[in-house]
């Protein structure tokens, strides 16, 4: 203990101190202990060492990390994938089969696949304008469906006596099948795309409707107590407490109504002709192109898969998610 109470750097017998208590002069006397150990006389000195990499390392081995984990993620539906053409290859291979196989099905459409934007006039046009035609009138009817089902959703989740007069009403109305609404749209409205968004709109309304008046209704009361005491306004309401609290709900309803409203545009298109992916897989099917029947069948798919997305993410965004199940 004396070494170390030493102020002069030696020890009682005036014997240097040991090495490692890293005694180091400093401006007005007495020494400065450290809790590393000093170097050795000669040895090179080594700074302190960088985590993650240097320079561009770090970012780069990051990068590497995460394609290597997407990569892994993916690899059970590369392998299902894999296994199912395999499987469709085996089983349509043959001159008897009724259905072409996935490398006839490439073969016979590659002019679709390469060139989707020519176009010839009428309705000989390339796929993306047919599934543009058809995602505009999902637009235009979704749209809708958005505004009006998020307006009745708000009011008979909140009034009684509207969900009372409603309700009963909305539940009957949404177990009609889409395609039964067409013959009355095209009598009101005499047009096709104004009937096709008529029954996009009557087809993804209802899950809007009912899981906003939902979500309306599961507002804690304890909100409801706070906006009665600090006195807010109708609009202060909506935005600050009813909107927050129910957006996990809205876009439940959203999620649900775009999938049905891919699903009713092609099938009304198949009805009411003209441009549209829905029209096109009728026409093919009239000219007995199966392999074109496939490749529009595909484009359906990953297109309604994009639109699901799109809503996930933007639930995402506005910071609601959908609600966990």
């Amino acid at each position: 203990m004396s070494a170390l109470l030493d102020v002069t750097g030696t020890g009682e017998e005036g014997t240097p101190l040991p090495a490692n208590t890293n005694r180091l002069p400093r401006a007005g006397g007495g020494p400065r202990f450290f809790g590393t150990s000093a170097a050795a006389p000669g040895s090179k000195t080594v700074g302190p060492r960088l985590r993650g990499g240097s320079g561009i390392m770090g970012p780069i081995r990051g990068l590497a990390k995460a394609a290597t984990r997407k990569a892994v993620d993916l690899l059970p539906f590369l392998v299902a994938l894999a296994l199912l053409l395999g499987l469709w290859e085996l089983a349509c291979h043959g001159t008897k089969a009724g259905l072409p196989p996935p490398s006839k099905v490439v073969a016979d459409t590659w002019e679709l696949i390469v060139d989707p934007f020519f176009d010839n006039g009428g309705t000989d046009k390339g796929l993306f304008w047919h599934l543009a035609a058809s995602l505009k009138r999902v637009a235009v009817g979704f749209s809708l469906a958005a505004v009006a089902g998020i307006a009745l959703g708000v009011l008979i989740g909140q009034s009684a006596l509207a969900y009372r007069g409603l309700d009963p009403l909305f539940q009957v109305l949404r177990t009609v099948p889409p395609l039964a609404w067409l013959p009355i749209s095209l009598a009101a409205f005499q047009q096709a795309d104004p009937s096709a968004i008529f029954v996009i709109f009557i087809t993804s309304v209802w899950p809007i409707i009912l899981n906003t008046a939902v979500g309306i209704r599961q507002i804690p009361k304890d909100y409801v107590n706070v906006a009665r005491v600090l006195r807010l306004s109708p609009l202060e309401y909506f935005f600050k407490i009813m909107l927050p609290a129910t957006v996990p709900y809205i876009f439940t309803g959203l999620k649900i109504g775009i999938g049905l409203s891919w699903l009713a545009i092609v099938a009304a298109e198949m009805l009411i002709g003209g441009v549209g992916i829905g029209f096109f897989i009728w026409d093919a099917w009239n000219s007995s192109l199966m392999s074109e029947i496939i490749l529009a069948l595909v484009y359906v798919g990953l297109v309604g898969f994009m639109l699901d997305r799109a809503i996930t993410l933007l639930a995402a965004r506005v910071g609601g998610g959908m609600p966990k199940r």
